[in-house]
């Protein structure tokens, strides 16, 4: 995977993951204060919410073009439009600018996260894509490491604008280094046989409009759910008839239903990454204002759960006798057993500890997961069709946050007005977790190789 053939493809993959990574880390601890110093502290949330409302619109745009013309083009526009979307917020003047970045930035990562899948599977073997899939999760260790703590430095001794210039000039490198090899040819994806499957198989390619108003949904739903007066439900309604009427088109067909093949993998990725994320919003927010926890201790929670998924990850590419649906299911027990020790840290006896662990854990079944649902994914996939097998699998990832997320938020919410203590609101939350976890120990048979869709 390092020599020969594939050499050029999997440094320059490497390269654009790590970058991927440090700017990803790095700018979301810089969030707050640019807000703060904008006047826009109200606004926050939809701020937060429009890097993954755009992402849905960049993993179908970005899927759509690696069908048409290979995944090297995508993938290179994306890093561009990385580089000018950190500029944008850099030198924001209003919470406004800094809110069209961060939508040009959700845009660019969903169009590399697509590209990214896309390009594994039309460059590597079967056999090397576990490997290859492990190695784009460890490109995020030292990020994850160095990329919180550095920009708290930034924004200490300069300002946030520095932390987002200075990205911009970091992920120019790779971006001009993809460029370059895409206008040289150094890798180029031969084609394979289909597997069989016509390529009318799923879904049409739905058109871009449709991706634009889930992308609208999504953000009017997180806009929405940040208050609870008459404006806000509004505006979640809005948001979340829009994602009903349309986010359905954007995933195979049989998807809700979890027909055996794509769209159960497709399923399964979704309600893997709403467990993952909630867990990573929400124990953060209740150790700062329950328990008054320090931002450097959170940082390692952070820090552990990254490595915690890089090893998981390492570990499932060496497996490669073991079923891929198996890991999927070892990966949903992992999961379940992370979700207690939330359940238990919620209250306030408890030490810190044992609820920040549950984020640790969590990132151990998603590192033997994640990869193998991946894996899954494109060997359901007909040689000219994996474009759309991956962006229906980033699109299902971001709506699996968008749903479970909202759903443990609003959860919490109502136990509050009803007068119920924090304690209790979050170990409901988290016990609302258990029923994404077992689906997907229970479905995730239906996603073996060889299973014809239903």
């Amino acid at each position: 995977m390092f020599s020969g053939a594939y050499a050029a493809a999997t440094y320059s993959f490497a390269a654009v993951m790590f970058l991927t990574g440090l700017a990803a880390l790095a700018v979301i601890p810089t969030l707050p204060t640019a807000a703060r110093d904008l006047d826009g502290v109200a606004l926050f949330p939809l701020v937060a919410g429009c890097f993954v409302a755009a992402s849905l619109l960049g993993g179908v745009l970005g899927g759509h073009w690696a069908d048409r013309a290979g995944a090297p083009r995508p993938l290179a526009a994306g890093m561009a439009l990385a580089v000018v979307t950190l500029l944008v917020s850099g030198a924001s003047t209003s919470i406004w600018q800094l809110a069209a970045g961060r939508f040009l930035d959700g845009l660019a990562a969903g169009m590399v996260a697509v590209a990214i899948n896309t390009a594994i599977g039309q460059a590597y073997p079967e056999r090397l894509r576990p490997r290859a899939l492990a190695l784009m999760s460890t490109c995020w260790i030292v990020p994850s490491l160095i990329g919180p703590p550095l920009a708290g430095l930034v924004v200490e001794w300069w300002s946030w604008r520095e932390m987002f210039f200075g990205l911009a000039a970091l992920t120019a490198v790779p971006a001009l280094i993809v460029v370059a090899q895409l206008r040289g040819g150094s890798w180029s994806p031969e084609p394979r046989p289909s597997s069989g499957e016509p390529s009318a198989t799923g879904a049409a390619r739905p058109p871009l409009l449709i991706a634009t108003a889930v992308s609208i949904g999504a953000a009017l739903g997180q806009y929405g759910v940040s208050g609870w007066d008459a404006r806000h439900l509004l505006f979640a309604v809005a948001g979340f008839a829009l994602l009903a009427v349309f986010a359905p088109r954007l995933l195979p067909p049989g998807t809700w239903r979890a027909a055996r093949g794509l769209p159960v993998t497709v399923l399964l990725r979704g309600l893997a990454s709403g467990v993952f994320f909630t867990l990573e919003a929400l124990v953060p927010l209740m150790l700062v204002t329950g328990r008054d926890v320090s931002p450097p201790a959170i940082g390692l929670a952070f820090t552990g759960a990254a490595l915690a998924w890089a090893a998981a990850s390492w570990v499932q590419g060496r497996l490669e006798s073991c079923p891929r649906e198996r890991l999927v299911v070892a990966g949903a027990l992992v999961m379940v057993a992370a979700v207690a020790p939330a359940v238990v840290g919620a209250h306030p006896s408890m030490p810190s500890p044992v609820a920040g662990s549950s984020m640790v854990v969590a990132a151990l079944g998603m590192g033997l997961l994640a990869p193998a649902v991946t894996v899954l994914s494109l060997a359901h996939s007909p040689a000219d069709r994996l474009g759309h097998a991956s962006s229906a699998m980033q699109t299902s990832q971001n709506l699996g946050q968008i749903a479970v997320l909202g759903l443990a938020s609003a959860l919490f919410n109502l136990l509050a007005q009803g007068g119920a203590s924090d304690t209790a609101g979050y170990a409901t939350a988290f016990a609302l977790l258990l029923l994404p976890c077992a689906l997907l120990a229970l479905l995730a048979s239906r996603a073996r190789r060889g299973a014809s869709e239903r």
